[in-house]
């Protein structure tokens, strides 16, 4: 059986253990720049929203904002980046470099001693220096959480010339990179166990609690004299030597006869009805007596009887105490946490994991991510009532998300498609789409003649019809080789692959590594004979087809020393693949599992996808202001914030204005 999603992201995260307990925080932050500027920026960042459906909804008349934005100004596709995943795309964006200038390559890397996957956009250390006393081990030194992603930040620029910039959960920006401007995490951020997110679920449904969950957690429980006990795991605890993990006890006492619950946390009791969510709860998870970590999580009682489930979502950084840095200054996420209470700082707010696992049902699903964008436009409003000069920049990631899961719901040749689903939630994109319309019109009141109003999107969007296997491809074409035969497809991490044998092998979504002599712990290619091999592979990769559609699944193979400028495309993967509409690489081949098909349907929620080659899912680009440039890419939106300020743009940055000068003051 090919990995399922929920393995990938149980794993994904191999190095984001959390080990911020004895972290020193970023020290203490003076303002942001204070310069008024004559000229401002609003940025709104809609993540993966496609210029083919909004075209679609503007010319129905749904989208009112978007086509006054249109009409007044201009819209155009916008390039993405090689390949389209969101931690590369925006780091196009944020350092105006494509991949070899930030060194951000795909949501996973790997490494090349071990063979394991890594997680591209930040490394977190635990302390260097301890003291054992007993069963504790207490830290002389603080821990340390890094940002990977490398070249300096379009807000950093800005800060140089005292013009000021809020930056709200831009993605691959975690930790928050040195700034005195206002800047908080987005994509990237972890839950405080250090993952992509892990819920917890609690029933006395034996059936469920023998599925395989990944990016979440099955608890079995019991119901005596209509209560029940339980344990809510927290992170673990690295001032003991056994590490063991930390949890709180909560108990559930049901009404005899009502389809109600009431919740008892330590310090805490609240009541649920059958179908209620509780809202942010914060939870403390005793480390020693003199520390402890805050977390937030939501409780939503599914059902009562005759089987109890509870769900727990992901616990997230508790921003008014936060364990590990979201926010520059630091002050600023308790700030925010402050006026509009908790709020979610995981990075992928909304939890996939559990729709794709049929914890959520689709409606429940889109109530919890209907959490996740009320608070984005809560903070919005307020920040854009309090913008008076130099850039703000703003990011809501449920256009994404929801186009993940629901794409199956507009594609009827998709082969989870439902139709009876499809007459309930048919619709859900289009309604995200409507929903940022409202946010985009509300930036219109606070745009003057000098202000420019720009709204992109990182890439598009494209049905996932079928998976590739593409380390099954390698091996089928003779380019790897497993130990046992018979175990085909039983391994995780290539424990059956053969490195003695192996010419090439592939980790993350996009990325194919050639198996290099003196890099790769087993390699056994020359690097004289590295070109010549990679240009054989991209060019079958490219000629390769599907028997069963006749389609080409690789419609691009890009060598990356073809494709990638700046001092880091040494560390990229050899190959990058561009997928064709309709296909993208499984969930097994990331994390190095090769099973027996070369490709098999995709019968997941995760429907929709952007992993392909760029040319297929371009982003949008709305401005009030023509654009000049004809095919406009995201690195030239940063050399445009630079000439939006008359800032001089540094030699690395490749791209170029859109905008020509003489136009910015002549909005149409």
């Amino acid at each position: 059986m090919s990995m399922k999603r929920r393995d990938f992201l149980k794993t994904a995260f191999l190095a984001g253990a959390l080990t911020g307990l004895g972290l020193e925080p970023f020290s203490s932050l003076a303002a942001k720049g204070k310069r008024d500027t004559a000229r401002k920026m609003i940025i709104l960042g809609f993540d993966g929203l496609d210029p083919h459906l909004l075209e679609i909804f503007i010319r129905q008349g749904k989208l009112p904002a978007f086509a006054r934005l249109w009409r007044e100004g201009d819209f155009k596709r916008l390039g993405t980046s090689i390949p389209p995943q969101s931690p590369v795309a925006w780091s196009n964006f944020i350092t105006g470099t494509d991949p070899g200038g930030h060194a951000i390559f795909d949501f996973i890397h790997r490494d090349p001693q071990h063979y394991l996957p890594t997680f591209s956009a930040s490394k977190t250390e635990e302390a260097k220096k301890t003291i054992s006393l007993g069963n504790l081990v207490l830290p002389l030194s603080g821990g340390e959480v890094t940002l990977l992603r490398r070249g300096k930040a379009f807000w950093q620029y800005l800060e140089e010339y005292d013009i000021p910039a809020t930056v709200f959960k831009i993605p691959s920006n975690y930790p928050p990179a040195p700034t005195k401007q206002r800047t908080i995490s987005g994509m990237g951020t972890p839950d405080i166990l250090g993952t992509y997110g892990i819920f917890n679920f609690y029933t006395t449904t034996t059936a469920e609690v023998q599925q395989d969950i990944g990016g979440g957690r099955i608890h079995n429980v019991y119901v005596i004299g209509n209560q029940i006990e339980a344990k809510l795991p927290g992170p673990v605890n690295t001032f003991k030597k056994d590490r063991p993990e930390t949890y709180i006890e909560f108990k559930v006492y049901l009404d005899p006869v009502n389809p109600v619950a009431k919740i008892s946390l330590p310090g805490e009791e609240f009541i649920l009805r059958e179908g209620e969510w509780s809202g942010w709860k914060r939870v403390e998870f005793p480390l020693i007596p003199t520390q402890s970590v805050s977390g937030i999580c939501m409780f939503y009682l599914k059902q009562v009887r005759p089987e109890f489930k509870l769900y727990v979502s992901p616990i997230n950084i508790d921003p008014a105490k936060p364990a590990l840095p979201l926010s520059t200054p630091e002050s600023y996420s308790r700030e925010l946490a402050a006026k509009f209470g908790p709020f979610f700082t995981k990075g992928l707010p909304a939890d996939t994991s559990a729709l794709d696992s049929d914890i959520l049902d689709d409606r429940e699903f889109l109530i919890q991510d209907d959490f996740v964008l009320e608070e984005r436009r809560a903070i919005f409003e307020y920040e854009l009532k309090r913008f008076e000069s130099g850039l703000l920049f703003y990011y809501v990631s449920s256009t994404d998300q929801r186009q993940h899961m629901f794409w199956r719901l507009l594609d009827k040749n998709h082969p989870a498609y439902d139709e009876r689903l499809a007459k309930e939630f048919g619709r859900a994109i289009e309604h995200i789409y409507i929903e940022v319309d409202r946010i985009l019109d509300k930036a219109f009141s606070r745009v003057d003649k000098n202000t420019i109003l720009m709204v992109m999107s990182d890439h598009g969007f494209s049905p996932f019809r079928y998976a590739f296997n593409l380390n099954t491809w390698l091996k089928e074409n003779g380019y790897l080789s497993l130990i046992n035969e018979w175990k085909q497809g039983e391994e995780d991490f290539f424990l059956n692959v053969d490195w003695h044998r192996t010419k090439a092998y592939a980790v993350g979504l996009n990325g194919l590594y050639i198996n290099q002599k003196g890099r790769e712990a087993e390699g056994i290619v020359p690097a004289k004979e590295k070109e010549a091999l990679v240009r054989e592979i991209a060019r079958k990769l490219e000629s390769f087809v599907d028997p069963a559609t006749g389609e080409r699944p690789v419609r691009r193979a890009f060598v990356t020393q073809d494709v990638y400028h700046g001092p880091y495309t040494q560390e990229a993967p050899e190959i990058i693949l561009g997928y064709n509409q309709g296909y993208r690489v499984s969930w097994a081949s990331p994390l190095g599992r090769i099973p027996k098909k070369i490709i098999e349907p995709n019968r997941e929620k995760w429907s929709g996808d952007h992993c392909m080659d760029p040319a297929v899912i371009p982003g949008i680009l709305l401005t009030n202001r023509p654009i000049q440039a004809k095919f406009p890419q995201l690195f030239d939106l940063t050399a445009t914030i630079l000439q939006t300020f008359g800032l001089p743009q540094p030699p690395e940055m490749r791209g170029k204005p859109i905008f020509k000068e003489e136009s910015w003051a002549k909005p149409k």
